[in-house]
């Protein structure tokens, strides 16, 4: 992949361009794609989702990220990001470090 992909959502701006996971807001991160673990939940009965995004294991730091129904399904573009960002996730499984 060479193309970068941008997602927004709330004060988040998300970019993977297929090696490096981005994301701009109040509480700036970068991921390796090598290195990370990505869990989508939700929605709760409430709606909200949570985006969870680990360096590696559990217990190797990361972020969570938690957003309304309304900020869900107004954020552009976020959605296919985070399915790019698994499917390149998924790829690298076999030759990830231990």
């Amino acid at each position: 992949m060479n193309d970068e992909i941008m997602g927004t959502v709330g004060c988040d701006i998300y970019s993977f361009d297929g090696r490096i996971l981005e994301i701009f807001g109040i509480l700036p991160a970068r991921f390796r794609i090598r290195h990370l673990d990505l869990r989508v939940t939700g929605p709760d009965r409430k709606g909200e989702r949570t985006v969870e995004i680990g360096h590696g294991q559990v217990k190797g730091g990361g972020t969570i990220r938690e957003y309304s129904a309304a900020e869900w399904e107004q954020a552009d573009g976020l959605a296919a990001l985070l399915e790019a960002v698994q499917a390149a996730i998924d790829s690298t499984s076999g030759r990830r470090p231990v």
